[in-house]
């Protein structure tokens, strides 16, 4: 039986008067609504199911803000490899605590943009339902600043037709709506975000995401803004206490068919099954991976704060909260240290070398001067590629 789904219509072309076709979207959702299939359904159980397992395992984690902040640097990381940003995790990470200006720095400044951005927005949900406003401004503190962005009117929604690849919009590969046909979707997109309807949760969630990248409201930084727009929505409706459910790492993984089933989702013979297939798919990868590492990480620190008892009471008190920093920073170098302790430059080079020799931290690189030290069994466990990386050094 084929899935009644896939008859609904998104909407249909129209040709402007300056002679190329828009993407104009219809009423959303359409009459009648979606209708779910049975194959559908069971993907979503899955995905709940886990995120629910997600959940729950976090619920039990010590240091929980400290341990987010991995969490939101690595999707914004990937979110932002995604538009051809260049930089790494481990860049990204090591930002805060290199004095010098990388050859990276543009690309590292749009990821600490998003991390804010992000952050903003989840707080910001807290007193204020996700909302067009609320939209705009995490879109501001996105793109306000932001070395790598052009032209992208930070906060507002884009007064010109955009595209999507090419040079002109008679020959890019999707033209999302003229600007009139925008505010009228953008406003049907905000209603359908707080209707109370039966929606599955993680299928609205990925409804309102392709949706959004077919509206393509902002001149610079869609890509980013609906990616952080899942989060939001899966935090705010009551998911997850903590927002650990990023999705940007498997779309990263999976680019050419997260681009493909987009546009598959805004063609006139629209495959909204297809893209809600794969988006569930990404909840139910990304969700089990996050119960791996919120595992990994609660056996390592019971394994290091283990540690703590061959010290004395003191050197042990103030060695755990340095610990407990690092879940938030992993890369230090000795101006950290002394930044949290109020140590002299002395005591903090001891702290480093005590940390070294409980095989907590070891060198990051091998600099003469500035050296930084990485909590390596820690970032390892967000970093695929740095923990193969240490495997065949040792």
């Amino acid at each position: 039986m084929i899935d009644i789904i896939n008859k609904a219509k998104i909407g249909r072309y129209i040709r402007q008067k300056e002679g190329f076709k828009t993407f104009t979207p219809f009423n959303f959702p359409p009459k009648g609504g979606f209708v779910i299939s049975s194959r559908l359904y069971k993907k979503h159980e899955e995905a709940i199911r886990l995120v629910g397992k997600l959940d729950g395992i976090t619920r039990l984690l010590p240091d929980k803000d400290f341990f987010l902040f991995m969490f939101v640097k690595t999707d914004a990381t990937y979110s932002s490899q995604i538009e051809g940003t260049k930089a790494t995790l481990q860049d990204a990470v090591a930002a805060p605590v290199t004095e010098e200006k990388s050859r990276l720095y543009p690309d590292v400044d749009d990821i600490t943009h998003y991390v804010e951005a992000l952050n903003y927005g989840i707080k910001r949900t807290e007193n204020l339902p996700i909302s067009l406003r609320l939209i705009r401004e995490i879109h501001e503190k996105l793109t306000t600043g932001a070395r790598s962005t052009q032209h992208a009117y930070p906060g507002e929604f884009r007064r010109s037709q955009n595209w999507i690849s090419g040079k002109t919009p008679a020959d890019a590969s999707f033209v999302p709506p003229a600007v009139n046909d925008m505010h009228k979707s953008l406003g049907d997109l905000e209603k359908f975000i707080h209707a109370g309807d039966d929606y599955p949760s993680l299928v609205k969630a990925g409804l309102i995401h392709a949706q959004f990248e077919t509206i393509h409201p902002f001149t610079d930084g869609n890509g980013r803004t609906g990616r952080m727009l899942i989060a939001m929505f899966i935090h705010h409706a009551g998911l997850l206490e903590l927002p650990v459910l990023y999705l940007s790492s498997y779309f990263k993984k999976h680019q050419k068919l997260y681009y493909q089933k987009l546009q598959n989702y805004h063609d006139e013979e629209a495959d909204i099954n297809g893209w809600l297939e794969f988006f569930l798919e990404g909840v139910a990868e990304i969700a089990n991976s996050g119960i791996e590492t919120c595992t990994k990480i609660t056996v390592l620190r019971d394994r290091d704060f283990a540690k703590m008892q061959k010290l004395g009471k003191k050197s042990a008190a103030s060695t755990l909260e340095i610990i407990r920093k690092l879940f938030g920073q992993p890369i230090v170098g000795v101006a950290e240290i002394i930044k949290w302790t109020g140590f002299s430059p002395q005591g903090a080079y001891n702290v480093i070398e005590r940390l070294k020799d409980l095989k907590i931290l070891e060198p990051l690189g091998d600099a003469d001067y500035g050296q930084k030290y990485i909590y390596a069994d820690y970032y390892e466990i967000f970093d695929d590629s740095f923990r193969e990386k240490r495997k065949k050094k040792k």
